[in-house]
């Protein structure tokens, strides 16, 4: 198993980057130019840039039709190479339910004669969630010395972070793991007083975010707690690099906490969007096997597959899920189709519930022989539809879909707003839709990164 070494960091306070101002980082959907004066005229120029959305920090995903996001909450661990199927089934005796798995990188270690297209569907049928790591280039002033490493240009290392995307994506598809998965990137701890080491770090995770969410996947990053992630932490609210979706950070302490991380505030990365790996490597057996594992603590987007069930009836696939959206094909009574989530709809038969297809069309799951017949089956996940918040002060989630409804809590600058579906309401900075979250409140898509600025936005349904 590669080597983390985590040294017990100072334990000095933050350094939280002071705010830009918020016209910079409010996202601006549309803007009248008056000519009034000079100084309404040079208002108006700032908010008739792009939206901050479309740039960094935070960059939105462009998810294809039958992408959907997946989160697990709870215990994992990880190793080095991928356990065999006969472990996994041993190890449904442990407490973990989701592992890590090294699917591509230059410096990944270990050989992963386990990790194919057939094992990843058959752990997932079991119910584990998996953590997809790539280990590529490395900073050029830390982990090993025999890495290849990230050059020390950042106009070099941007690029050869867009292409360590390109790379992940390319290994995660061949495993059958599909757009809206989060990738990890593993950047082993490096030091912290090298100030063109730095530079080249962060441009380089830059790269691997935006073209992540070019491709429409999340973007995740595992460093050492004192020795990288607190860098990339300073630098959560700066213009000049995209900010990744998710932090995994390596902190030997034995605490599993996803709070109280020295140099890493609260509420940065702060809405199912953390993971700790708390333990390194050490023995943990289980129905009988023994097996050398990292032990970590996630509440974070992971990979998302596809499920294959059969049809119970003929019935015709949908563009939303609804009795009222565009038939799109059918299929006949036992045809394999292939779930990626499920989410609510019409109710059909004795159930609401919708399944989306990997194509993105949907059908009612009253036609499909899921677990259950009234309600949502496991292992499958919601539909949902992340995108960062881009406020600098945050957004005020409400009851309904406008400014008049109860404020139910704040989303902060930064946090995934997990969209479910979409829906017209009061008008806010040149945009109607209002963004329903998986735990059911609305945020105006002003504050959203989603692809449209003044419109719907595919793949979400309309609620």
């Amino acid at each position: 198993m590669p080597s983390r070494p985590d040294p017990l960091p100072a334990h000095v306070p933050a350094r939280v980057p002071a705010p830009a101002p918020a016209s910079l980082l409010v996202r601006s959907r549309t803007a009248v130019l008056t000519w009034a004066s000079a100084a309404a005229l040079a208002v108006a120029t700032v908010l008739a840039t792009a939206p901050v959305a479309a740039a960094e920090p935070a960059t939105t995903a462009a998810y294809p039709a039958g992408a959907t996001a997946t989160r697990y909450s709870g215990l994992a661990f990880d190793a080095c190479t991928a356990p065999p199927l006969t472990t996994i089934r041993a190890w449904t005796a442990s407490p973990y339910r989701a592992l890590g798995v090294y699917l591509s990188g230059v410096n990944r270690t270990c050989a992963q004669p386990q990790l194919t297209a057939s094992w990843v569907a058959s752990v997932s049928a079991l119910k584990w969630r998996l953590l997809p790591i790539h280990k590529g280039l490395q900073p050029s002033c830390g982990a090993r010395a025999s890495d290849a490493k990230i050059s020390t240009s950042a106009t070099t290392a941007r690029s050869q972070g867009t292409a360590a995307a390109s790379q992940a994506v390319t290994a995660a598809k061949a495993l059958g793991m599909l757009p809206g998965s989060a990738l990890y990137n593993d950047i082993e701890n490096y030091s912290q007083t090298n100030a063109t080491c730095r530079t080249s770090v962060l441009s380089y995770v830059s790269g691997w975010t935006k073209e992540l969410h070019r491709l429409g996947w999340l973007s995740g990053v595992y460093m050492n707690l004192s020795l990288g992630a607190k860098q990339l932490a300073d630098v959560y609210t700066s213009t000049g690099y995209a900010r990744p979706d998710a932090l995994w950070v390596a902190r030997y302490d034995g605490v599993d906490s996803l709070k109280g991380w020295a140099g890493v505030a609260d509420g940065t990365w702060a809405v199912h969007q953390r993971a700790k790996q708390f333990r390194g490597g050490h023995d943990e057996t289980y129905g009988g096997v023994r097996v050398n594992i990292d032990t970590d603590r996630l509440d974070t987007p992971v990979a998302t597959v596809a499920y294959p069930y059969r049809t119970t009836a003929a019935v015709t696939a949908r563009s939303g899920p609804t009795t009222t959206a565009a038939a799109v094909t059918s299929y006949a009574r036992g045809a394999t189709v292939r779930v990626v989530c499920q989410t609510s709809g019409p109710k059909v038969g004795t159930s609401t519930v919708w399944d989306k297809l990997s194509s993105g069309a949907y059908v009612a799951d009253h036609y499909v022989d899921t677990p259950s017949t009234t309600s949502w089956s496991p292992p499958l996940p919601r539909c949902t539809y992340p995108y960062q918040i881009a406020s600098a002060t945050g957004v005020t989630e409400r009851s309904g879909p406008g400014t008049s409804y109860t404020a139910l809590g704040t989303a902060p600058n930064g946090a995934l707003a997990w969209v479910t579906c979409q829906k017209s309401g009061t008008a806010v900075g040149g945009t109607k839709v209002w963004d329903r979250l998986d735990n059911g409140h609305y945020v105006s898509d002003h504050y959203v990164s989603t692809p449209s600025g003044t419109t719907y936005s595919k793949p979400v349904p309309r609620c």
